[in-house]
């Protein structure tokens, strides 16, 4: 056999085989480009059959064959024409030109004279060539415009058209120069191989092929999503990678809508300022243009709202058909097919990634697992940049504490000084007043100077130990003491006034407790229950063993919590809704520090409204450790409240 006859059985058998592969593809999914396809291959296929069979005589038509298989012939450009309106738009009089063409080919090689004057053959050699040589270059400037994949199957398939062309021109010289036939014989076959390659690694490209033409963009994706988190802001994350999606995909662009309105609705943000089309009546299928992008409904039937129902991606070839609500906005976006995908972090949907395109064939069945690596990808990009910001604003809360608590510890010390000396000189100027010989009001100002200053004092005491509650430094040694005991002197000394404190215990109860710490912790809760309470009212303390731990509690019949505020009542610097801050003074850090007391003692505290009247009940558990030596006896002088 012969090389060009080894050349052209070759490519025949590629043509067929093309044909084959693409009417399989087609019945699978039906579309309009399939079909273009379905055709332009199929009429390749046909032609080499004929051809074929007129070679090994299993057929025999003369030249009414021979006017079929020439208007076959004639017809591959009008159908490569077809092909490029698939992938691109094209003027619209191309395509019935290019049929008026065609239709005038045919009459020509059926009424004409074999063998065809030089004339008609020349017409009939350049409508072939120029739509071929057309489609070549328009598929080469569609490549030029596109990006990733798409550009390289555009790329192919110019080639692919520029090979045909030359395969054509090379069969007519070897017509017209019977003497160089040996050569174009063998070249024009090798242009046929050419073209029937490119054609597949163009129009029908197997899954390898688009992956390694993938891989570049996808890798260049990859490397640059590790630095993606480190952005400045959210939004610069997200069009990096609805860049990154597009390049990857080879489509025309792609977005991404995250969640928001307890997934009610979806947000794609913009970067331009788009103008949203005029539209009169309102749907809620409808893209709704808001200040900083489009906002739409997850109930919607739009591509992005059934990928977050339905949490799987999708394909869909026209865009405007699947949702005519929203036909005039994909038309200004130039989107005509799309690909979507859910952005699933913790099992859950929190965005979608939808690439589009102005032509369905860019897309391939493959690129549906290819888009949702991308979407798996931008999860775990938005996550991790969710989980630094959770760390920066952390790290920002903690230094703005540390700040706090420094100018707290700072400010303290430098009050407790000036204070101390207000309050002792206050307390010489009283104890040198003449009672009886003094005007009055002098004595009850120095008074006042001294509550004032006692009260002044036991603020600045309680920010100091918020500081050393802070650092885990506000218990320090621990002894066995009687807690009775203790609740006996905080009651005793908080009974003096219009609200009277009863202590309820029937024995002692030892625990190995820090004495200052637990005898502040009493006056913190006494003293709250007094400060709330009517004039003429009781509170009760009571001290009791349960098992292990000791337990307290202090009834108040006062103006009680609010029910929402009960648990937030032990945080630092809150007060309850219902407390006027004009009668009742204070900062809010005694319950707070009776809780640090009552934890860095390894116990609880908490409160409960009383079920049977007003007021609150404040209890506590405390361990208790079996004492190894006789109760000590309690030095009081701590003077947390009295300031002395």
């Amino acid at each position: 056999m012969r090389a060009e006859d080894l050349f052209q059985h070759l490519a025949e058998v590629l043509y067929v085989a093309i044909f084959v592969a693409v009417l399989v593809r087609a019945l699978r999914r039906f579309s309009r480009a399939r079909l273009d396809m379905v055709l332009f291959f199929g009429d390749a296929a046909l032609v080499v059959i004929l051809s074929t069979l007129t070679n090994l005589q299993a057929i025999s038509g003369g030249a009414t064959l021979q006017d079929i298989e020439a208007i076959l012939l004639m017809a591959l450009p009008y159908l490569l024409l077809r092909l490029v309106a698939d992938f691109m738009v094209q003027p619209r009089w191309l395509l019935p030109a290019a049929g008026a063409g065609l239709l005038v080919s045919a009459i020509a090689l059926a009424m004409l004279p074999e063998p065809l004057p030089g004339l008609p053959t020349a017409l009939l050699l350049a409508y072939f060539i120029g739509i071929s040589l057309y489609a070549s270059i328009a598929f080469w400037v569609g490549a030029r415009r596109a990006r990733g994949v798409t550009r390289r199957r555009l790329q192919a398939v110019a080639l692919g058209s520029v090979s045909l062309a030359l395969d054509i021109l090379a069969a007519g010289l070897s017509a017209a120069l019977p003497s160089q036939q040996s050569l174009w014989g063998v070249v024009g076959p090798l242009f046929g191989m050419a073209s029937g390659l490119a054609y597949v690694l163009g129009f029908a490209p197997p899954t390898w092929v688009r992956r390694a033409w993938q891989e570049p963009e996808l890798r260049a994706f990859l490397e640059r999503a590790a630095a993606l988190p480190h952005l400045t802001d959210t939004h610069g994350i997200l069009l990096e990678l609805e860049r990154g999606a597009a390049s990857a995909t080879g489509s025309a662009g792609a977005s991404i809508g995250l969640l928001e309105d307890g997934g009610a609705t979806l947000l794609f943000r913009t970067e331009r300022q788009d103008v949203p089309p005029a539209i009169d009546d309102v749907s809620p299928d409808r893209f709704e243009h808001v200040a900083n992008g489009w906002r739409l409904n997850t109930s919607a039937r739009a591509l992005a709202a059934r990928v977050v129902r339905e949490r799987r991606a999708l394909f869909v070839d026209d865009l405007v058909s699947d949702d005519p609500a929203n036909a005039l906005l994909y038309s200004a976006r130039g989107a005509r097919a799309g690909l979507a995908a859910p952005i699933i972090g913790d099992g859950l949907p929190f965005g979608v990634l939808i690439a589009y395109a102005e032509r369905a064939p860019i897309f391939a069945d493959s690129d549906v697992e290819l888009v949702q690596l991308l979407a798996d990808q931008a999860a775990v990009i938005l996550e991790s940049r969710r989980l630094l910001d959770a760390a920066a604003q952390a790290q920002a809360r903690a230094e703005a504490t540390r700040l706090k608590e420094d100018f707290l510890s700072s400010a303290a010390h430098d009050l407790k000084t000036p204070i101390t000396g207000i309050l002792t000189q206050a307390q010489v100027i009283q104890r040198r007043l003449d009672p009886h010989n003094g005007d009055p009001q002098v004595g009850a100002g120095v008074s006042r100077i001294i509550v004032e200053a006692r009260r002044l004092s036991a603020l600045v005491l309680e920010l100091l130990d918020v500081s050393l509650l802070e650092q885990g430094r506000l218990v320090s040694t621990r002894e066995s003491v009687d807690l009775v005991e203790l609740a006996s002197l905080a009651c005793a000394s908080h009974s003096r006034g219009a609200v009277h404190c009863r202590l309820e215990a029937e024995h002692a109860v030892v625990a190995a407790v820090d004495p200052i710490r637990i005898r502040q912790l009493l006056d913190h809760l006494v003293d709250n229950a007094i400060q709330f309470s009517p004039a003429g009212s009781e509170v009760v303390m009571r001290i009791f063993p349960q098992g292990d731990s000791a337990g307290l509690e202090v009834r108040d019949a006062g103006i009680g919590i609010p029910r929402g505020e009960v648990e937030q009542v032990f945080e630092r610097f809150h007060r309850a809704s219902n407390v006027d801050d004009r009668r009742f003074a204070g900062l809010g850090l005694g319950l707070y520090l009776s809780r640090g007391i009552v934890e860095q003692h390894g116990g609880r505290i908490w409160a409960t409204p009383n079920a049977d009247g007003p007021g609150t009940t404040f209890s506590v558990s405390l361990p208790i450790a079996a004492p190894a030596v006789q109760p000590a006896a309690v030095n009081l002088s701590h003077g947390v409240l009295n300031g002395s």
